[in-house]
């Protein structure tokens, strides 16, 4: 039997997983299921939101990163982080003091930027590895009538997407393959741009979910990770049980991940990422979000339509449409070694 590929297991042995083991426990309002973003639990007066996400990919500031990946899926169930805990495995003979309090700090930094409370985990240098990961757990809260998932996307909705992809891969790549990038001519100027897209304009997507919250009933959010906007649309759209009718040219390509990309013959619609956010709501108020987070700053734009479930998840370009791709694993694990 073949082994499994990087990146996460395939979607179909997930489900089958996940079903066999699904929790039995009645406060559990939202469990494991694939392209829901995080768990939601009944605490009486309020919802629980848990998520738990590794940085494996990363090595450079993955104590920040850490932080933002983690609270971006609480978010996007339309609540607030408020609790975080790391687990930090740090590689045997290259683990000094100094990248500890450096890792630490990073930690500290972004509990701060988003007031959250760093409240356990555990750290221990163990063999095997050949860099740091930071596997997180983050928890947060929100009030009943405010909960969103992945899975309340309505037919006849509009489907907007922030920022642009792949925002993530194109910072991992830059920071971590940047002397290949150099020799395939990549110009020093995109590289240092995209790996700035870390934090400008950064892979938080809590300005723009909470703004659309608090302007709109949104009807359903997804973080994008792994497997890049494609994975991500299908699973917006099976967790709903709906179509998706996609318009290419409306697909927001950084022009830094669109080059990037190119020098390692990627697509950037199956790279990684975090940093855009897909929303779907009453095509009325999505002219509302999106005329707010300009005035923020922050790009948004309309994509596509919810469409019935018999449609499929197709782009339209023109007067031509196919079927949106799908992707075994994220296409950035291409650039890493498997063990």
């Amino acid at each position: 039997m073949p082994f499994l590929p990087l990146g996460k297991l395939p979607g179909d042995l997930l489900q089958a997983l996940l079903d066999k083991h699904a929790p039995r426990d009645p406060r559990v309002v939202v469990g494991p299921r694939v392209g829901e973003d995080a768990a939601v639990i009944d605490l009486g007066d309020r919802y629980l939101v848990a998520t738990a996400d590794p940085i494996t990919f990363a090595t450079d500031e993955i104590g920040w990163y850490a932080l933002h990946v983690n609270a971006n899926d609480i978010v996007v169930r339309g609540a607030t982080p408020r609790w975080f805990l790391a687990t930090l495995l740090l590689p045997a003979g290259a683990t000094d003091e100094v990248g500890v309090r450096a890792l630490f700090g990073q930690l500290a930094e972004a509990c701060e930027d988003l007031e959250v409370a760093l409240v356990g985990g555990h750290t221990e240098v163990t063999h095997g590895l050949d860099r740091p990961i930071v596997a997180g757990t983050m928890l947060g809260e929100v009030a009943k009538d405010k909960l969103v998932t992945t899975g309340g996307a309505r037919v006849g909705d509009a489907i907007v997407l922030t920022k642009g992809v792949p925002l993530e891969g194109a910072a991992i790549i830059a920071r971590e393959k940047e002397a290949e990038l150099r020799a395939r001519g990549v110009p020093a100027a995109t590289i240092r741009r995209a790996r700035g897209l870390l934090r400008v304009p950064g892979i938080s997507v809590r300005p723009e979910a909470e703004l659309a919250c608090e302007l709109a009933s949104v009807h359903a959010m997804h973080d994008p990770t792994e497997g890049g906007i494609a994975t991500a649309l299908h699973e917006l759209a099976d967790a709903a049980g709906v179509g998706l009718r996609i318009d290419r040219d409306r697909i927001m390509v950084l022009p830094e991940g669109k080059l990037l990309c190119e020098a390692f013959g990627l697509d950037p619609l199956g790279t990684i990422a975090s940093g855009a956010l897909l929303m779907t709501l009453d095509p009325a108020d999505a002219g509302v979000v999106i005329h707010a987070l300009a005035r923020e700053a922050i790009d948004c734009h309309f994509i596509g339509q919810v469409v019935e479930r018999a449609q499929g998840v197709t782009l339209v370009e023109g007067t031509k449409s196919w079927p949106m791709p799908t992707f075994a694993r994220d296409e950035i694990t291409r650039l890493f070694k498997e063990a």
